[in-house]
């Protein structure tokens, strides 16, 4: 039975785009909740700015709070050396840097040509050497809705640049939520080939429906480690209709279906997914909060007896 580590991301990728700040004492309540589910990981939050991201100007306050869980690492986002020198003084368990394979994204999304990123990046990765390990996220790795599908080629000599400075894993996402699952298949042999040392994670979208179907398309190739976001939260500004990432909970419960072992408790994780719309004040995209697993079953409606009896 293969093995999966998930990996949280709603405290950061999916709060960061919600219009009301959600308060520290809730974040903090979550993460700490979730800590008890069984994750690889929990990305906490992010050190960048605040007048940049509003909802995550209380990253020092949420990470010196959090009671941490041991096997649980706690990721943070970092995007420059001011930012991994506040993560630095967090201590948090890895820092996750980000840049995309598309020119075009990475210049709406960050605001600078990736050759800027991807040195602004090597500074941080140099900082931190020896003292925290590194994750690169690369981001619209299957396609860009500026520019179209991102070549295969591309993602790869870009994971090569990162691979020589020495990170200790890439994550393959795609942000834009352009996948389908071949074209997932065929990139995650050619990665597992040409990096087998490397911690690969991926990361989906479900902007177009295929989020889960992408799962299982990498999970099937070997893949093993996966991003999703608790409820369906967040979602890429640059991609029109995005409806957000994976559902954590819906992703597990299908892994779980097919066979694979998680690790992750869903009767524990279940019920904090369904204070999501609470805490956010909406409705949220994931299905099985709402519907209940598939082994979850119900009474039989009292009118059956009658049928039956008829029948007998």
């Amino acid at each position: 039975m293969q093995r999966i580590f998930f990996n949280e991301v709603v405290t950061r990728d999916g709060f960061q785009i919600e219009p009301e700040f959600v308060p520290t004492d809730t974040k903090v309540e979550l993460v700490n909740a979730l800590s008890l589910c069984g994750y690889a990981k929990i990305e906490v939050t992010s050190f960048t700015s605040a007048k940049s991201i509003p909802m995550l100007r209380d990253a020092e306050e949420v990470m010196g709070r959090i009671q941490r869980v041991p096997g649980v690492e706690y990721t943070v986002l970092v995007p420059n050396v001011r930012g991994a020198e506040r993560a630095m003084e967090s201590k948090a368990d890895e820092f996750n840097l980000v840049m995309s394979t598309s020119e075009t994204h990475n210049l709406a999304n960050l605001r600078m040509p990736r050759e800027t990123s991807f040195a602004a990046l090597k500074d941080v990765v140099a900082m931190a050497a020896g003292a925290v390990p590194i994750n690169v996220s690369l981001s619209a790795c299957f396609g860009c809705p500026m520019e179209g599908v991102v070549p295969q080629e591309e993602v790869i000599a870009w994971a090569d640049r990162f691979a020589a400075l020495g990170v200790r894993g890439l994550t393959i996402c795609d942000t834009t939520g352009m996948a389908y699952p071949s074209q997932v298949s065929r990139l995650c042999e050619a990665l597992q080939t040409r990096f087998p040392g490397l911690q690969l994670t991926l990361h989906f979208h479900n902007t177009r429906g295929m989020g889960l179907a992408n799962v299982l398309a990498a999970a099937r190739q070997g893949i093993d480690r996966f991003d999703g976001s608790l409820g369906g939260l967040g979602g890429c500004p640059y991609a029109p209709g995005a409806s957000g990432n994976i559902c954590s909970e819906d992703a597990i419960h299908m892994l779980e279906a097919e066979g694979y072992q998680t690790g992750i408790d869903l009767t524990a994780l279940l019920p904090i997914a369904r204070q999501l719309p609470e805490i956010v004040g909406h409705e949220v995209p994931g299905q099985v909060a709402k519907a209940g697993r598939i082994l979850d079953l119900h009474p039989e409606p009292s009118f059956l007896s009658d049928v039956r009896s008829k029948f007998a």
